[in-house]
């Protein structure tokens, strides 16, 4: 039996005592004054008056409670056939001797500090460092080009940029100290210095007198035996800031604070994800998303697991089967991955051959996240891996579940296409555009009642007007997640697309994500994406972009008469679902999410900017022309 009901109604009893029962399992140097403070901050703080320090949590106890010879961190690397590993206390010795370097570069408490790197396991290193010393870092994904860097740069006006000589990709090395010297000379703040990690694959250039050798500084203060102490801060103060991803103009920093984030994350990895301290639990995602944030860096080692640091792809390292072998070498219990990754794979090897190629025996489960997953995609890892396959909902904003299936607590039955129900400390609603709320199993917009629960962002960086309007004037008393779907009358979550992907077709408001499902239930169909495109009469008609599994030797003409009567068929003939266009691919940025919004611009001859994240331009030419042969994009003159 789960025990999630009781646990959400313990918190919706009294959650001041729910989330004081939580933040027992962290170390704290001051305990807070008030467990919330609802007159501190906007809309108020969790554990005001406390002091605490995320590294300390996250490494020095484990040491100290005996722990230091467990595994703690693996870096994986297929690209470049390396594999490291690091004890809690060799990740100690290493995040102590950087700190030291950090310092000896003028960093504080309170300093902001941009982390620029591939997936290494300096990334991660750098990111506690900071934490030691109560620096804000701000982690940019190392696919950014150099003028969205020089925008965070003169947002986050950094002391220090922590970054390497380039990124290994499985066909390409991508130089990393050419954008970041652009980024430096186009941005008008100037950070004083550059910690720059050398890698062997291609080593770069440095400036004198600003560049440090990161391997050489750290190497000194090894021998000098220089370790920090954990700087103590307050439990409101910011352990970092994270841009969202795909921003045009002025970022968007997500605020994280010390305190709620470690009571959140810790929770989340015992109760949600079912993890025991020397688990190893693996987020097959990057540093410079959110996910890489909470579940590479944090999480992992706030519960004392030991986490994997991947730099590679799901496909293509060497094949379809990467994600098995890194299983089966680390003996991985929990993987947290996107739909997408397991779209990739099933496109490559649809009967799941791989798989049966690996020892799996200690891989107890798989979630989902970053993007809405399709029922089918879900089905087919079911089947495959004859084990639990627990979708669950949440933001960067947020940094960890909103809803969910609490493996840890429980799970209770999963039904396809729901990323389970709300977690403890979100009281979610589904509200229509008046404001009001809706029957169950209505469509409309889904919110989150304030308060908001430990770790959710308690303001943008540099911004609280925009704070407020572009997240709390929508529905006053409720944050607006953007995001539309529904909750059925027991209770279960159904995100349906981003608010911008509900359509309009001749008065009708339909969820694109209902028609990709139905699409993606098609044998034949890898993945696909569905878009409201400009239409005289109706407003918007639906148009899908598929992709077909390997293998198929696709009809084009039959496909499409086919997708369009499974629409219509499970959907109806509202939907006017007409076209199903087929693509060798969609285009994506580098977390895998789909740019269904530069799609419908392509689509509607509108201007558009390419997406910031994106992981190959090319892929929007190609897209382009399917589309003009189809007579939706213009013909260039």
């Amino acid at each position: 039996m789960s025990g999630y009901e009781q646990s959400y109604a313990a918190w919706r009893a009294d959650p001041e005592a729910y989330w004081a029962r939580a933040a027992q399992a962290i170390d704290w140097i001051r305990p807070a004054d008030k467990v919330f403070d609802p007159e501190m901050g906007k809309f108020g703080r969790w554990f005001a008056g406390a002091q605490c320090n995320t590294c300390w949590n996250c490494v020095d106890r484990h040491v100290q409670n005996g722990r230091g010879d467990q595994t703690a961190l693996i870096w994986d690397s297929p690209v470049t056939k390396s594999v490291r590993r690091y004890s809690f206390a060799q990740l100690l010795d290493e995040v102590g001797a950087l700190a030291a370097v950090m310092q000896d570069q003028g960093v504080t408490r309170g300093d902001r500090v941009i982390i620029y790197m591939p997936m290494v396991a300096e990334a991660v290193f750098a990111m506690l460092a900071c934490a030691r010393l109560g620096a804000v870092h701000s982690v940019v994904f190392g696919g950014f080009a150099a003028h969205e860097l020089s925008a965070r740069i003169d947002d986050a006006t950094p002391k220090l940029v922590i970054s390497a000589s380039c990124g290994l990709e499985n066909t390409r090395i991508v130089e990393y100290k050419p954008l970041l010297d652009q980024a430096i000379a186009d941005a008008t703040h100037k950070p004083a210095s550059c910690v720059i990690l050398q890698r062997e694959a291609h080593r770069c250039e440095m400036v004198t007198g600003r560049d440090v050798d990161m391997a050489e500084a750290v190497a000194q203060a090894k021998e000098q035996g220089r370790r920090p102490d954990c700087v103590p801060v307050e439990a409101t103060d910011p352990l970092y800031i994270l841009y969202t991803s795909g921003t045009t103009g002025q970022p968007k920093g997500v605020v994280r604070d010390n305190g709620s984030h470690m009571v959140a994350l810790h929770w989340a990895m015992e109760n949600h994800y079912g993890t025991r301290p020397g688990d190893v639990f693996w987020a097959a995602s990057d540093v410079g998303w959110v996910v890489g944030h909470s579940y590479i860096c944090y999480g992992p080692l706030l519960q004392g697991c030991a986490t994997v640091v991947f730099e590679g792809k799901p496909v293509g390292c060497p094949d379809a089967g990467v994600f098995w072998r890194v299983i089966q070498d680390h003996k991985v219990n929990a993987l947290f991955a996107a739909p997408t990754a397991f779209r990739a794979i099933r496109k490559e090897d649809p009967q799941g051959e791989q798989i049966g190629k690996y020892d799996l025996s200690q891989f107890r489960t798989l979630f989902l996240a970053g993007e809405r997953s399709d029922p089918d995609t879900v089905k087919w890892a079911q089947s495959k891996l004859d084990r639990p396959v627990i979708d669950h909902w949440w933001q960067t904003e947020t940094g960890w579940a909103i809803s969910g299936n609490p493996v840890g607590l429980g799970a209770f039955p999963i039904r396809l296409g729901s990323p389970g129900k709300p977690m403890p400390g979100y009281d979610v609603q589904v509200l229509d555009d008046d404001g009001h709320p809706v029957a169950p199993g209505t469509l409309g917009n889904i919110v989150l009642k304030l308060p908001l629960p430990p770790s959710c962002f308690p303001t943008l960086w540099n911004a609280p007007e925009r704070y407020q309007s572009a997240y709390f004037d929508e529905f006053p008393g409720y944050y607006a997640t953007s995001d539309a779907g529904i909750i059925d009358e027991d209770g279960y979550v159904f995100i349906m697309a981003r608010t911008d992907d509900i359509i309009n077709v001749a008065g009708h408001r339909l969820s694109t994500g209902a028609m990709e499902e139905v699409i993606t239930s098609h044998p034949d169909i890898a993945e696909c994406a569905v878009v409201g495109v400009a239409d005289a009469l109706k407003g918007q008609m639906p148009v899908g972009f598929y992709v077909t599994n390997s293998g198929v030797q696709p009809d084009p003409e039959r496909l499409e008469r086919e997708l369009v009567a499974l629409v219509r068929q499970e959907i109806g003939p509202v939907a006017a679902f007409k076209t199903a266009i087929e693509v060798e691919r969609l285009p994506k940025t580098r977390s895998g999410k789909v740019l269904r919004g530069t799609i419908q611009k392509i689509a509607d001859d509108q201007p558009w900017k390419m997406p910031a994240a994106i992981d190959d331009p090319a892929i929007l030419q190609e897209i382009k022309a399917v589309l003009q042969n189809r007579g939706y994009a213009h013909q260039p003159a």
